[in-house]
């Protein structure tokens, strides 16, 4: 497997490959920075160009994730190995909670420990579910969204595609957040926001537009 990305959430990525003993022939892809070293943790090669991808997809398998935060980068990420044709794994720590029911969790998301997804939840493709973010019965997340730590999303809420909630915020029942949405943290969102907007506060309000 490669991890996408060799610095910051990519390490998060990796204990939970860890956790879940699928060590073997794996690899990082970092084709940015220049100042990473040939191996990570002096263990694990990072791979720098889409030549030395190819080559790994030949020896081990085509199947990789992304260790990379924000959703606009994940989907740029997504399109680079779409063309390299690439298998997007979905990556998920036995230290987080899942529902027995209902429960539809798209390709290559990212659940870290202490998450708790409740029944009826449906995850879009490629989000984040960071450390002991709550996800209530019958809510639903587009794709490449991202939930930071303790962010609770209640029930029957949905989250847009490339959407951002923040730390500890919280959605509210019923509650619509549009496309490309950033929910700064600790915010309590109570009304619907539209798409391509940022909102902070409590209860929060529109601060400016998001023109990503």
């Amino acid at each position: 497997m490669i991890i996408v990305g060799a610095k910051g959430f990519a390490k998060e990525v990796l204990e939970i490959v860890h956790q879940n003993n699928e060590l073997e022939g794996l690899a990082f892809f970092d084709d940015v920075n220049h100042d990473i070293p040939d191996l990570l943790f002096r263990k694990f090669p990072i791979l720098k160009n889409e030549d030395e991808v190819r080559e790994h997809f030949m020896k081990f398998g085509n199947n990789y994730t992304i260790g990379i935060g924000g959703p606009l980068l994940r989907k740029k990420m997504y399109d680079k190995f779409v063309k390299l044709s690439g298998n997007l794994n979905t990556i998920i720590s036995k230290f987080s909670e899942i529902g027995s029911y209902g429960v539809e969790i798209g390709e290559g998301c990212n659940i870290l420990s202490g998450a708790i997804l409740a029944n009826s939840v449906k995850l879009g493709k490629a989000n984040i579910i960071y450390y002991n973010a709550i996800i209530t019965h019958d809510v639903s997340t587009g794709d490449f969204v991202e939930i930071s730590p303790g962010a609770k999303l209640l029930g029957r809420c949905a989250v847009g595609d490339f959407s951002s909630i923040g730390s500890s915020a919280v959605i509210l029942p019923d509650v619509k957040v549009g496309r490309n949405v950033i929910v700064g943290a600790g915010a309590i969102v109570t009304k619907d926001l539209p798409d391509n907007c940022v909102a902070v506060g409590n209860p929060a309000k529109i601060i400016s537009t998001n023109n990503d």
